[in-house]
């Protein structure tokens, strides 16, 4: 009888994992007004994480990671979703590209941030 019920509830939570997996939300921005020359903080906030928290996130200069960021901790809210922000200062130059891969789950997504000029 332990078996059938551990089995039960390990279908039961797998299923809510799974079917909360595609919950995520990544905003990529910066602190200020995003101008070419001009220091500034570009970060990547990733919310709504659902269980297992397992994931990186990488902020990306030309598809290079860039050296020097910071990550907040892992935080989360009733619901058991989590929260993650990476953040660096950059001064963006024109032609440069620069962006947030995340990695969660096995799935890797590029994130790309857009100037305001």
């Amino acid at each position: 009888m332990k078996n059938v019920m551990f089995s039960l509830l390990l279908c039961v939570l797998l299923h809510t994992v799974c079917s909360k997996s595609g919950k995520s939300k990544v905003n990529v921005y910066s602190r200020d007004l995003g101008q070419w020359g001009k220091e500034n903080t570009l970060i990547c906030h990733v919310s709504n994480i659902p269980p297992p928290p397992v994931i990186s996130i990488d902020l990306l200069k030309n598809g290079q990671v860039i050296q020097g960021t910071n990550q907040s901790d892992l935080v989360f809210d009733g619901d058991w979703d989590y929260y993650l922000t990476k953040h660096v200062t950059f001064t963006p130059a024109k032609g440069d590209r620069y962006s947030c891969r995340v990695t969660h789950m096995g799935k890797v997504n590029n994130y790309e941030w857009e100037p305001d000029e």
